[in-house]
């Protein structure tokens, strides 16, 4: 099982992001998290600083530069989504990844506050 460290800019980015109430409260994740095509698409105007700044954990002994380096995805690549925070808590949660389980809590918990939902 690949081993994962939490990537901080990624939760300050995704902090930022609520704070600026850029999420998506109610979205359907398998549809709208970001495949291939549009990690390539991204890659093709951005950094990848940028693009790993859309994900909550860094693999442990992938290089940086490489799609391997990044998981835990939590938005579609333009807002937070509130699916996507919830889907990182789990699969954290289910393979033990504690700290990028927590770390996903607490963005989820943020964006709640932010929204408004009790």
């Amino acid at each position: 099982m690949a081993a994962y460290t939490v990537n901080e800019a990624a939760v300050e980015h995704a902090r930022r992001l609520i704070e600026a109430r850029q999420y998506v409260l109610d979205s359907d994740w398998g549809e709208v998290q970001p495949h291939a095509a549009a990690e390539n698409h991204f890659l093709e105007r951005h950094s990848w600083d940028e693009y790993a700044a859309w994900h909550l954990g860094l693999t442990v002994g992938a290089r940086d530069g490489t799609k391997a380096r990044y998981a835990f995805v939590y938005g579609d690549l333009r807002r937070v989504h509130r699916s996507g925070l919830i889907a990182c808590v789990y699969r954290a949660a289910e393979w033990r990844h504690k700290k990028i389980e927590l770390a996903a809590h607490d963005l989820l918990q943020r964006l709640d506050a932010r929204a408004g939902i009790a």
